[in-house]
């Protein structure tokens, strides 16, 4: 690999890896791919950031950290995840398999990374709380491996009593008027519903 192509590489995962907020105790991680980092938008209108403006709201002591990079598989989620947890971490959110998903990737892998992953924050930072962002997949790809998608992410929040948001696009995926035009990313509106849908999963353990 050349040394711009690793220059670049590393220059995306520092500007992926955004903070909003104060110094503060506590801190959450938002650990994902272009969902959580915003695809095609400012960074304020993602939704780690619009989380992080309701915890201010609401006077929780906590910072927000957003790292989200846009393309991420599971397989690249656990391949540098230790580079992210060099920060204390209180609260993970892991946002991670869509992509994986929709290249029909094996779902054994999918799950194998996801709880890898897992394994690395609860071991580095036992008292964390984890959150799963759970996602769907079109049934294009095939009814079995879409219903097996979604178990997934529900038998993960099980085997590690994580905190499950069902579905992270709810209210948003499928509509037009909510997405970018490549149908797929969340629009600044859009962002604001699946903040919600966070906020309904966190605010319960903050």
């Amino acid at each position: 690999m050349r040394r711009s192509v690793l220059v670049f590489y590393f220059f995306s995962l520092f500007i992926a890896f955004q903070v909003s907020g104060q110094d503060s105790s506590k801190t959450i991680l938002f650990f994902g791919n272009s969902l959580t980092a915003g695809l095609g938008l400012d960074p304020v209108q993602a939704f780690p950031h619009l989380v992080g403006q309701k915890i201010k709201e609401h006077q929780y002591d906590y910072t927000v950290v957003s790292s989200g990079l846009s393309g991420e598989t599971s397989a690249g989620g656990l391949a540098r995840i230790d580079w992210v947890l060099r920060r204390p971490v209180d609260i993970f959110v892991l946002e991670l398999g869509a992509n994986d998903g929709l290249r029909g990737l094996p779902l054994s892998a999918t799950r194998s990374n996801l709880q890898k992953i897992i394994d690395k924050v609860k071991t580095k930072y036992p008292s964390a709380k984890i959150v799963i962002a759970g996602m769907m997949v079109p049934p294009n790809i095939g009814v079995d491996y879409s219903q097996e998608f979604v178990k997934l992410y529900t038998e993960l929040a099980s085997k590690n009593k994580a905190t499950l948001i069902p579905f992270l696009l709810d209210g948003v995926a499928g509509n037009i008027a909510l997405n970018l035009p490549d149908g797929i990313h969340p629009n600044a509106e859009g962002q604001k519903i699946v903040a919600e849908n966070v906020w309904k999963a966190i605010k319960p353990i903050l």
